[in-house]
């Protein structure tokens, strides 16, 4: 016999729970995750970093809100998510103009060269700087949203992966390993398997795609001081951070991918270890290890959240690209009152984030911020 839910979550990363912890204690709640244990793909893999200069304009005020949330959280906590930690982009003056937004300044050449001196003086021309940034604590994060659901009851599956889901009268019947749901939302938060979810469920895909991302993490011959800041390129080329006596260091590939559990390729880490040796005095040296990520993105790029319009009762979650530690509570915060408002509150549609109401498959902007009763202060 099925167990009975208002909200069934699929999908047990940083999104799913987010929301679970959102929604705990305001409706009955069963997350269920396909792998056995949490946050195994993408939110193990992240480049931990809030960064609220980095996105479009919706996702840099869903970070602003995140932070908000986050650093409210951490008071008198002893083990905080967040630290200070400046994001510092570097390049040619014309694309560091162009990707410098939000919270970022411009400042000198002199100035990024106190910054990082580990950075070569002809390495770069220009730079900017966001001092709003954070180094985020994700192991924490998860944890504390994991903990505060489960002790308001909700229900957390793991191993349990979704072979069936079909509308039924009221509510959703939904079939997961070896168990059996019930609920009136069924709310997609698959991540990379986003679309392949809708489509067992019944529901028109909307076109979200997959990308690789690498990070590996390196020992080096002359370790960045404490307190450096994240160094990227405006070119979107790589990026680096310290890792305590390492240093954390990504391409920034974006490479289409399937679906899948991703690994580094050959080559990729290596060639950004020699790149940077010539732009920088690191001395990179041994491979400690390396991951691969899969960012997921919609068309325009920004979050998918809301209900769909054809599928009643089914909730997109989806879409987060790079941006869904930095962006995660305060779209937990969007989705569960949408949620709970129920899906003739929305749009005729779930509208992709940054689009008019009703304009696409997910999301608001203004009009969705006034809705949930947000005070974004900027």
């Amino acid at each position: 016999m099925a167990s009975t839910y208002d909200v069934v979550i699929v999908g047990g990363g940083i999104a799913g729970l987010s929301l679970a912890s959102a929604l705990a204690g305001k409706c009955t709640v069963a997350l269920v995750e396909a792998e056995q244990q949490l946050a195994y793909h993408t939110s193990s893999r992240s480049a931990r970093q809030l960064i609220p200069s980095y996105g479009p304009p919706v996702v840099q005020d869903l970070t602003v809100r995140t932070l908000e949330l986050i650093a409210a959280d951490d008071t008198g906590r002893p083990q905080p998510v967040l630290t200070p930690r400046s994001f510092l982009l570097i390049g040619d003056e014309e694309t560091v103009r162009a990707e410098a937004s939000g919270e970022m300044r411009l400042i000198s050449h002199g100035e990024a060269l106190g910054l990082c001196p580990a950075l070569k003086p002809e390495s770069f021309s220009a730079a900017g700087l966001d001092t709003g940034s954070f180094a985020c604590d994700a192991p924490v994060l998860l944890e504390r949203h994991r903990a505060r659901a489960e002790a308001a009851g909700v229900d957390i599956i793991t191993g349990a992966r979704v072979h069936s889901a079909q509308r039924l009268g009221s509510g959703w019947e939904i079939g997961a390993g070896q168990e059996g749901f019930s609920a009136g939302v069924l709310v997609n938060a698959a991540g990379a398997w986003a679309d392949e979810l809708a489509v067992l469920s019944g529901v028109e895909k909307i076109g979200l795609q997959p990308y690789r991302r690498t990070a590996a993490i390196v020992g080096v011959d002359h370790p960045l001081p404490e307190g450096s800041p994240m160094v990227a390129a405006a070119d979107d080329s790589f990026y680096f951070r310290r890792e305590g006596g390492d240093v954390l260091i990504s391409p920034s590939e974006h490479v289409a991918s399937p679906a899948e559990d991703a690994r580094p390729r050959p080559g990729d880490v290596e060639r950004l270890i020699a790149r940077l040796n010539t732009l920088t005095t690191l001395g990179i040296g041994p491979v400690r290890t390396a991951w691969t990520g899969l960012r997921t993105e919609a068309a325009d790029g920004v979050p998918v959240v809301g209900f769909d319009a054809e599928a009643r009762g089914f909730f997109w979650l989806a879409g987060q690209g790079g941006y869904g530690f930095q962006t995660s509570s305060g779209i937990a915060e969007l989705a569960a009152a949408q949620i709970l408002a129920g899906p003739d509150a929305g749009a005729a549609r779930a509208a992709s984030a940054g689009q008019e109401a009703g304009a696409g498959p997910v999301s608001r902007t203004a009009d969705a911020l006034a809705a949930t009763r947000w005070s974004i202060r900027r």
